[in-house]
């Protein structure tokens, strides 16, 4: 799936390492690592106290642009969580 233009700015407004944040109602543990020169970003997010899971990889690459791969869910569930998530404010 090519991702959309709402989801990649708000990928890239994530902060880069290990983080908390809220997402809906549910707050969540972030790992957002940058690989591959910035051809690629991984996510993954665990839900603090409950079961809630979300992996996605994202190529950036010449020939079909940005390309959004969930790890083993829907691409709308991943796309709804980058949207939603608003990192918490690092002191």
């Amino acid at each position: 799936m090519t991702a959309p233009g709402a989801f990649m700015d708000a990928m890239f407004e994530l902060p880069i390492g290990t983080f908390t944040g809220t997402a809906g109602t549910n707050q969540y543990v972030v790992s957002h690592q940058i690989m591959a020169c910035g051809k690629s970003h991984k996510l993954v997010a665990h839900q603090l106290g409950g079961p809630d899971y979300i992996s996605l990889n994202l190529y950036m690459t010449r020939k079909s642009g940005a390309l959004l791969r969930p790890c083993e869910m829907p691409a709308e569930k991943v796309v709804t969580f980058v949207l939603t998530l608003a990192p918490d404010v690092q002191e």
